[in-house]
């Protein structure tokens, strides 16, 4: 029997030369080679990046991936210590719907059993973005453990009954009063797209109510306080997007309306 799929783990050894998934066809981007830099840094803390790759006719080309770390290293706005937290799981174009999303979960799982851990997490939304939906994760036997309304939905497996259950961390109402004016993302090397897209907003658009915070480390992401994906958040005169992956001409048009 061919085989039709393979899953590639990327290490320190083979990354230069395997690449990434993300944003794949940009290297010579910023977003890109950030990306790569921070994989590098993360290595030592335990984190996994795995590639899917399919045979479509006569090659093998790349069409999904699995990103996911030790709890105490999330860069989500997570408590889980002791468990694995799974930052990203996608899946795309012809691979869809036909159940590479669950053998990339399944490794993850299996990883996470390995090592001892108490379950696995992950964070998820039906509206907007590119968090996974809760159908695959209910399909795998998640359950939700978390929710911060109007969206985010935290899902975990549990090996260990006895364990404590993983959480969002809180909204602190005070911190989120200090960008009451103007336009604010926060945002990390984490997802290379969105550092690409702030790079393009700085260099297209002068707005002295625009500011681009960077967050450089894991514990800035679980505790930032003001929302639960970690990583990305536009807020626009104190009116928080928690977490939705947009365009430069919809953030131009926030900036547009916070002049």
């Amino acid at each position: 029997m061919k085989k039709i799929a393979e899953i590639i783990e990327i290490n320190k050894k083979n990354i230069d030369k395997v690449g990434l998934f993300c944003k794949k066809t940009k290297k010579n981007l910023i977003g890109y080679q950030n990306k790569v830099e921070w994989i590098k840094k993360r290595f030592k803390e335990g984190l996994k990046y795995k590639i899917l790759y399919v045979k479509e006719g006569n090659n093998k080309t790349s069409r999904g991936m699995i990103e996911y770390i030790p709890g105490e290293y999330n860069w989500r706005g997570i408590k889980a210590d002791g468990w694995m937290v799974i930052h990203c799981i996608w899946v795309v174009g012809k691979a869809k719907g036909k159940g590479f999303g669950g053998r990339l979960l399944q490794i993850a799982i299996k990883d996470a059993k390995e090592q001892g851990k108490h379950g696995i997490v992950v964070m998820s939304a039906e509206k907007g973005g590119w968090l996974p939906k809760k159908k695959i994760l209910l399909k795998n036997d998640f359950e939700k453990v978390d929710e911060i309304e109007p969206y985010y939905t935290l899902y975990a497996k549990f090996f260990d009954r006895d364990a404590p259950k993983p959480k969002f961390n809180s909204i602190n109402k005070e911190k989120q009063k200090k960008y009451n004016k103007g336009v604010s993302i926060i945002y990390s090397d984490q997802c290379p797209y969105i550092t690409d897209l702030v790079e393009d907003i700085k260099h297209s658009h002068n707005n002295s109510n625009f500011n681009a915070i960077k967050i450089d480390n894991y514990k800035e992401a679980q505790e930032n306080g003001i929302y639960p994906y970690g990583t990305y958040c536009i807020i626009c005169n104190n009116d928080i997007s928690l977490y939705k992956h947009t365009s430069k001409k919809e953030i131009l048009q926030i900036l547009d309306k916070a002049e």
